[in-house]
């Protein structure tokens, strides 16, 4: 089997790795980074139904993508699945502390899945968006990004 993450055909990461170029799994991120992005503000009392939110979220996720790798025979499924599976058990812990009334992991493992998004986005998921959209349009992925106000000042 191999190693997609530095093929010469799959894309370059996004700025934004929510955006990869494929519009199911791009929807499906910007979803996961709202969810990340109100972690970063979140009460005691949003802890619980944020997380319960999550878990929800990332199973529906991970599920999507799995099915995807599956059905269309992607070659490097094996580590991505399995990086899915290490993520929900992290997450399944983590609500299951919360449940309890303890949020003293809640924070650090939002924190967690923010760091570690990014890599995954831009390796593995960015080979299988290329996958996707080469099966399904016989290309792969463009992705244009319009500069901040930042980044043109």
């Amino acid at each position: 089997m191999s190693d997609r993450r530095h093929a010469s055909d799959a894309p370059p990461a996004a700025d934004f790795a929510a955006q990869l170029g494929y519009a199911p799994m791009d929807s499906i991120h910007a979803e996961f980074e709202e969810l990340l992005r109100r972690g970063r503000t979140a009460t005691a009392r949003d802890w619980l139904p944020l997380l319960v939110e999550l878990d929800a979220h990332l199973r529906s996720h991970f599920e999507t993508e799995d099915r995807w790798m599956i059905d269309t025979d992607f070659p490097p499924r094996d580590c991505h699945i399995e990086e899915h599976v290490e993520v929900l058990k992290s997450s399944a812990q983590v609500l299951q502390l919360a449940s309890t009334g303890d949020f003293g992991a809640a924070p650090s493992f939002l924190e967690g899945l923010a760091d570690w998004f990014p890599g995954h986005a831009a390796y593995l998921d960015s080979a299988l968006a290329a996958w996707m959209c080469k099966r399904q349009f016989g290309g792969r992925p463009v992705v244009l990004h319009r500069p901040t106000r930042a980044q043109t000042a």
